[in-house]
Parts: structure tokens; sequence; C-alpha cells
């Protein structure tokens, strides 16, 4: 993200906020989103994400350095992987669907927050004061970085949770057949991240969700005639 906003050249103000932005996401988001997993697994019967002390929002019990880096560079990124057990579930294809979905969803949460209090701030007029409107662009930044995590981590190919939600749908064989090849497609993902080739699909489910969530934001609002 910063790279972009580098090229594209914002100024000084703009890429402070994306940076402290990008800061919160990594230190709030992700332990969030790693923590929806874990809150989720251990609810299905899995003790093993408070074994490992994962069961917290504690951000450097999630940190990962290059995932960090990812955050700050190309708003892409990633917290160190909540481990789980689905032998614990009753039905373990669909506890690892639910625990998969869940970090996600919890980046969608907060997405809607962050914009709902900047509709707030919009409808009471406090956007109109200087230092106000840095928050709201801050908020808007995390919101955007939180559906861009969210709908990056749905892709539904291995290792994102995308391809655990998927395995509800395919055949154990064909799926585990999948799998083996996890960390070259992982690779092969991000080379064309790196690459740009992504942009175009990825940017277009983002403003999608985007649209979505900040219609859902100012619904309130709009009922209410304000």
């Amino acid at each position: 993200m910063l790279i972009n906003a580098i090229r594209n050249g914002y100024g000084f103000a703009d890429l402070l906020i994306m940076l402290l932005s990008s800061l919160a996401v990594i230190f709030i988001t992700l332990p969030i989103h790693e923590w929806a997993h874990g809150f989720v697994s251990t609810k299905l019967g899995d003790p093993t994400p408070r074994y490992q002390g994962r069961l917290t929002l504690n951000p450097m019990a999630h940190f990962d350095l290059m995932g960090a880096l990812g955050i700050l560079l190309l708003g892409i990124g990633w917290a160190k992987p909540v481990q789980v057990n689905a032998r614990y579930y009753k039905n373990p294809k669909w506890g690892m669907a639910l625990v998969a979905l869940a970090g996600p969803l919890s980046n969608v949460v907060l997405a809607f927050i962050m914009l709902l209090i900047n509709n707030i701030l919009i409808v009471t007029g406090l956007v109109g004061n200087a230092i106000i409107l840095q928050l709201y662009y801050f908020l808007l930044y995390i919101a955007t970085i939180s559906i861009s995590l969210a709908v990056f981590n749905l892709i539904p190919i291995p290792p994102f949770d995308g391809s655990r939600i998927l395995f509800v749908f395919l055949p154990q064989r064909i799926y585990f057949q999948i799998m083996r090849y996890e960390r070259y497609i992982f690779i092969g993902i991000f080379i064309l991240v790196f690459s740009g080739l992504l942009d175009g699909p990825l940017d277009f489910l983002n403003l999608k969700l985007f649209d979505a969530l900040y219609y859902l934001a100012r619904l309130p609002f709009t009922l209410l005639g304000v």
C-alpha cells in the first residue's frame, strides 16, 4: 500500500495516516483475525489454540515479520497462523470451514465498525474539524485494508482460508491432492500479487465488498433521515 502511495505522489500527511493505519492493522486487525480462528476452534472442542497461547489478542503472540512488511508495503499480509486440530470437532469438514471463515469474517466486522464510526463523524459534522478529518481517513484506511485481507484470505486455493471452506464441497481425495502443492501455490500467488496481475480481480472484489459494507453502515442514518 505504501509503495503504491509513494508511486502515486501522496503527500506526507497522507503517507503518515496510511502508515499509522497499517500499523493498526498489524497490531489490531491481524491479531483479531487469528484470535477468531482460535476462538471458534476452541468452541468446537479443540484445546490447541489455548495450549499454544494463541487464544489472546496480544499482538506479539500472532506477529509475523514478513506478513507485517507485506501489510506496510502492499496492504496484503498475514500473521502467524493459529494451529488447530480438526480431530476434536464432531464434524471435521464443517468444523474446519467454520474456523476458516471466522478470520475473514472478523475483518469484515471490523471494517463495518470503522465505516459506521465514519458515518457518525459525517452526520454529526465532526468531520469538518481538521483533526477529526485525519481520524476519518485513518479509520477509512483500516477499513480498506481489512476488506482487502478478507477478500485475499477467501481465495479458494491453499493455503488461504477460502481453501478450507472449499473443502466442504470437494471430495476429500481431490482436496488433499491439491493440498500437496500448497507451498508452490502460495509462492505462485505472491508472484502474481507482486507482478500486479491480480490487481484487477482483487480490486473489483474489494470495491464491491466496500460498497456493500458502506451501504449497511450508512443505512441506519438513511432510515433516520440524517
